[in-house]
């Protein structure tokens, strides 16, 4: 069964390398000649076109950076797609963008379904990530084997626009954290608290999460290699306070969170992981003048 992956950034070439090294028939094509060739070095085979990717593909999967991306590109795949292609996108979006692509591959007589990402991509060249889905049944039961290989849980939230705000609820919070455990860090190393007694004695209190376990090392080493982009966060927690104020959700922490992720990217971080926001708050000094920095 051939499977074409039309997007191999961060996300998806971990998933689409995961898949080829599991002895799957992938066929890849990105803007980036780069991406594609660490996707060949796992054994994947490489496209010289969007069109040439979904030539013949029972799956073909979308990740790209944007809701208008993935609408525009799925325009231009849908009259080349297989008769019974299944279509996939592994995107974070809005639900109004998954619904429009239920729609307009429903249309063409293909089914549609979202499978949103969790976790890293480090996460995901394991297959070590939880799967957010939405779609026919009868489409997502088709992809079960494919799941399990990239993936080690899938949770079915039914309908592909459930799945996709799922993610995004996931990323508001989960951005939001990192913007004040950069805060957190900030005013504790001001107070002289050490970088060690922070992150040690943060593991036995509530406050401790998943992003304070992944990200506060690299906070704390200033480590701003870009596995997740402060654009890209703000991207994502953007579209999930514009749907919360569609529906008449309040969301005022969430919006505060994405504008000190706004000011990150406003600064020049925006190629940077999220955990740049850390340098908006960083404090010159490390201590207070008349303290000794407590360790």
């Amino acid at each position: 069964m051939k499977i074409a992956f039309v997007g191999a950034g961060n996300m998806g070439g971990a998933v689409a390398r995961r898949l080829a090294t599991g002895g799957h028939d992938v066929h890849v094509y990105d803007l980036d000649p780069a991406a594609v060739a660490r996707c060949v070095d796992a054994g994947a085979g490489a496209a010289d076109s969007a069109e040439a990717a979904v030539k013949d593909a029972a799956v073909v999967v979308t990740s790209l950076p944007l809701p208008d991306h993935v609408r525009s590109v799925w325009g231009d795949l849908i009259p080349h797609l297989a008769e019974g292609a299944v279509g996939v996108d592994v995107s974070t979006i809005d639900p109004a963008t998954a619904d429009a692509l239920t729609a307009a591959l429903g249309d063409a007589g293909h089914a549609f379904v979202h499978c949103a990402l969790g976790k890293t991509p480090a996460a995901a060249e394991q297959g070590a990530i939880p799967l957010f889905v939405g779609g026919p049944a009868d489409a997502v039961e088709t992809l079960r084997p494919l799941f399990a290989r990239m993936g080690e849980k899938t949770y079915d939230f039914g309908s592909p626009g459930a799945a996709a705000m799922f993610k995004l609820v996931s990323n508001m919070i989960g951005m939001t954290n990192v913007a004040v455990l950069a805060e957190g860090y900030a005013l504790a190393r001001r107070a002289g608290i050490t970088p060690d007694m922070f992150s040690e004695a943060l593991r036995d209190t509530g406050a401790f999460s998943f992003q304070s376990d992944v990200r506060l090392p690299w906070i704390v080493a200033g480590d701003y290699a870009p596995r997740f982009g402060a654009a890209l966060a703000a991207k994502d927690v953007r579209l999930a306070v514009d749907s919360a104020a569609r529906w008449g959700v309040p969301t005022p922490v969430a919006a505060q969170g994405l504008s000190q992720l706004v000011a990150a990217v406003a600064h020049g971080y925006g190629s940077e992981d999220v955990v740049a926001v850390h340098k908006l708050v960083a404090p010159t000094d490390t201590a207070p003048a008349d303290k000794e920095e407590r360790s």
